[in-house]
């Protein structure tokens, strides 16, 4: 007789070694469950966001994204530089984790200096020969610069008259907009004024006025607009007239001129482009070039980096820029963004896809200056408003006369 025998495993679990285990994803799962406490409970200007990524990644340059997606794809490196040398790791890891550059000191510096923040500023665009240096200063004025009995008397009133009067009649426009007015200019810092036209002060932080200010810019553009067939509302609302009866200090400027680009926007849907008129505190050395034997006041556009628009704003900045440099070489010196604490941050450009902060000239650029530059904003905006419009809404285009 045979037997069979049966083999069996015997399997032994240390009861030390189950426990292990179990402790081991309790506590992961403790440890994902708080994680994501925290992350949900933080505020909202610390969470992690689109936004906030973009935000991060925009310290990054686009030759290091295309050098980043060359490692997997060879065809992203083929369009850089062959000379160029692949940048640091060690740098670029140090650069986005402390949003410290090397290359620029402000960088670090400015975040130990009180105030400085209100003077900084990105370049995006840069124009021939244009830096850090020229970046616009907006100097608060004191209290008393703003009182109208302590204004200055008017300088070189026949030459501002002249001005006035001196244009000369010009042929209908080869198109229009009608009845539509499409461009709206506004001044947020209304009574910045120009030290050739006012007697006696040679500050700075006191070029401020109630009359002869940069609203007179936004008088000769409007007309030189009108030229091009281009509707447009200037609007001369006195901020600081407003500021001083609500009790309002002149860091609420942006706060209280948006109330009044609401409201224009608002009773008016064809409004789109929306202009905010200023003028630099830098001095002349900085804000003039002579182009063609004649002196211009140079402009510079400036954006809010925080709000949605802020893609579309800088496209046309950009647009306008070239344009501008291509016709009058060196008038534009480029485009700015500013964003964090001590700044708006927004500029109102928020409100439209089709929004900017020009400044015009400096303090020391005289009315025949910025007129000039008037001129060649006007010639630039038209070709790229008529390009942009024509296709999105009928052109009127007036009967020719027999």
């Amino acid at each position: 007789m045979k037997y069979n025998r049966s083999s069996s495993f015997v399997v032994t679990v240390q009861g030390t070694s189950v426990f292990q285990f179990v402790l081991v994803v309790m506590l992961l799962l403790l440890l994902i469950f708080s994680v994501s406490g925290l992350i949900t409970s933080l505020k909202p200007e610390y969470q992690i966001k689109s936004s906030s990524i973009n935000s991060a990644t925009g310290h990054l340059t686009g030759e290091v994204l295309y050098r980043l997606l060359g490692t997997e794809n060879h065809a992203f490196g083929q369009v850089l530089p062959k000379d160029e040398s692949t940048p640091s790791l060690t740098s670029l890891v140090f650069k986005v984790s402390t949003n410290v550059s090397l290359d620029d000191p402000r960088s670090l510096l400015g975040r130990e200096l009180p105030g400085f923040s209100i003077f900084d500023g990105e370049l995006v665009i840069a124009g021939e020969g244009i830096n850090y240096t020229h970046l616009p200063i907006e100097s608060p004025p004191p209290p008393e610069a703003l009182q109208k009995e302590n204004e200055a008397a008017i300088k070189d009133i026949e030459e501002l008259d002249d001005l006035d009067n001196g244009d000369e009649e010009a042929p209908p426009p080869a198109q229009t907009t009608g009845d539509r007015k499409m461009v709206y200019l506004y001044f947020t810092h209304t009574r910045e004024s120009f030290l050739p036209h006012l007697e006696g002060v040679t500050d700075p932080n006191r070029a401020h006025h109630s009359k002869i200010n940069v609203t007179r810019i936004g008088d000769h553009l409007q007309k030189q607009l009108e030229r091009y067939g281009i509707g447009t509302v200037v609007d001369k609302t006195d901020i600081m007239t407003n500021l001083s009866e609500k009790g309002l200090s002149y860091g609420r400027s942006y706060d209280e001129s948006r109330k009044v680009v609401e409201a224009a926007v608002t009773s008016n849907r064809d409004l789109t482009y929306l202009i905010d008129i200023h003028r630099d505190s830098q001095r002349k050395d900085k804000t003039t070039i002579e182009i063609n034997g004649k002196s211009y006041a140079q402009l510079m556009f400036v954006l809010g980096a925080e709000n949605p628009n802020y893609e579309k704003n800088l496209r046309l900045a950009e647009e306008l820029h070239k344009k501008l440099n291509k016709k009058y070489p060196g008038i534009s010196k480029g485009v700015s963004k500013k964003q964090g604490a001590g700044t708006n941050g927004k500029f109102n450009q928020d409100l439209s896809e089709n929004a900017m902060l020009v400044e015009f000239g400096g303090v020391d650029n005289t009315f025949e200056e910025l007129n000039r530059s008037a001129d060649a904003f006007a010639a630039a905006f038209s070709e790229v408003f008529w390009q942009a419009e024509s296709v999105n809404f009928p052109v009127d285009e007036p009967a020719n006369e027999q």
